[in-house]
């Protein structure tokens, strides 16, 4: 089995080097725009897209042309990546996963990337790295790095510059070819144990053995520091040196609130990966369960400001990236993550099988109005999950998903639920 595996560290360089990593983000932003507002306009002329070869024939026009000769400094496999990027944005737009590709602006994601790695050096007993046009670099070694260089990315955050090293390594104990380091075998499962998760915002993340992870709100613990510091922001003048100031500091208090919320879900998503061999989560749609409902003027949406509230506290928990992270660490571990439909996972008795919306009474209560049956109703939800997770791998049933929330099931239903769960 083949892993890719990204190792992120911190750059510390020069004045000298930190001004060409400006100077290479620039560069890359700017064949990016460059090239979209190409094919736009190809677009709007009848003409067909134009594939990443052809558009490699303009960059080298743009580098040896005379409107732009400042190109020639920037490394050239950056800016053919950044042709790649572009290309990958439409595909990703061709085939929905993505919205329209879009102009990129300054200081907004400035990164560029080293594809080859034959032009990339590593020496980690020294804490630096060899980029093109850049030199060494000495970067805050916190970890080693396993497996074989693939390629590198250099970005820029708060202020700061990171590189982003991805290897690829077979876990199967065999000694990689460039490296030194005996890699670690294939691991087995940790865990024969299987666990469902019911996703909330009272509560982060229930099991279904009655466990709970409490939730960090990240941005609510913040929101009053961040909208004081941006209040302030406004009242400069637009690009002026206190407007700049005020912006770093608001940009420093959502890096502050990612970071803590990304370093909360790596944590929360090890554990769980490391106990269980078979995860079942619900499969969320995120982005219409945060949808505005503000409406039009025609049609204007019902209680706005409520609904504002959940979208903020739903988008403050990440469960998008709760589940990749989840996706890949049960991988790595050997086991196995299921995703599985969410209709009425709160609202079914996990005892008799009755599916109604009077069986929760309230959003931490539930009480199954045909066998009594009492619990939490987080812990009701993933019992249910999990119940799922059985049946579709069982035999690829979607769990009765298409059931209408007041249908009463059948007795022969009820049966069927009982031995499942």
């Amino acid at each position: 089995m083949q892993r890719l595996q990204a190792y992120k560290y911190e750059l510390m360089p020069d004045g000298e080097q930190e001004r060409n990593m400006r100077r290479f983000a620039g560069s890359c932003r700017f064949v990016y725009n460059k090239a979209l507002a190409m094919q736009k306009e190809n677009h709007e002329a009848g003409n067909k897209f134009i594939g990443y070869v052809a558009m490699a024939k303009q960059l080298t026009g743009w580098r040896n042309g005379p409107d732009t000769p400042w190109l020639k400094d920037a490394p050239c496999h950056p800016l053919q990546h950044a042709l790649k990027d572009l290309e990958r944005a439409y595909k990703n737009f061709f085939e929905k996963r993505a919205d329209f590709p879009s102009f990129k602006r300054k200081g907004c994601g400035d990164t560029f990337r080293y594809p080859d790695p034959k032009q990339i050096k590593l020496d980690e007993a020294n804490s630096r790295i060899f980029l093109p046009k850049l030199g060494w670099l000495r970067y805050r070694n916190s970890r080693d790095v396993l497996g074989e260089l693939r390629n590198v990315t250099v970005s820029q955050s708060g202020g700061k510059w990171f590189v982003s090293i991805q290897t690829q390594r077979e876990v199967n104990g065999e000694r990689h070819s460039g490296t030194e380091k005996i890699l670690p075998e294939q691991p087995l499962p940790t865990a024969t144990s299987a666990i469902g998760i019911d996703v909330g915002i009272a509560r982060f993340a229930t099991m279904s053995d009655g466990s709970f992870v409490a939730p960090l709100n990240s941005f609510k613990k913040h929101q009053q520091n961040l909208a004081r510091y941006q209040r302030r922001m406004s009242r400069k003048v637009k690009f002026s040196s206190n407007w700049k100031k005020a912006k770093a500091r608001v940009q420093k208090i959502h890096i502050g609130i990612a970071n803590a919320r990304k370093d909360f879900l790596h944590k929360t998503t090890t554990t769980i990966s490391k106990k269980h061999a078979l995860v079942c989560i619900e499969d969320l749609q995120v982005r219409n369960m945060s949808r505005s409902s503000k409406g039009t003027v025609e049609q204007p949406g019902k209680k706005v400001s409520q609904k504002s509230g959940l979208n903020r506290a739903i988008l403050d928990q990440g469960w998008g990236e709760f589940r990749r992270q989840l996706g890949y660490k049960v991988g790595w571990n050997g086991g196995m993550l299921l995703a599985v439909p969410p209709q009425h996972t709160s609202q079914t008795c996990p005892a008799c099988g009755h599916v109604s919306k009077d069986n929760r009474q309230t959003q931490a209560s539930f009480l199954c109005v045909d066998c009594g049956y009492e619990n939490h109703a987080d812990v009701v939800g993933a019992m249910n999950v999990l119940a799922r997770g059985h049946r579709v791998l069982a035999c690829g049933e979607s769990a009765q998903s298409g059931r209408s929330m007041k249908q009463e099931p059948t007795e022969a239903t009820r049966r069927s639920s009982r031995g499942a769960v």
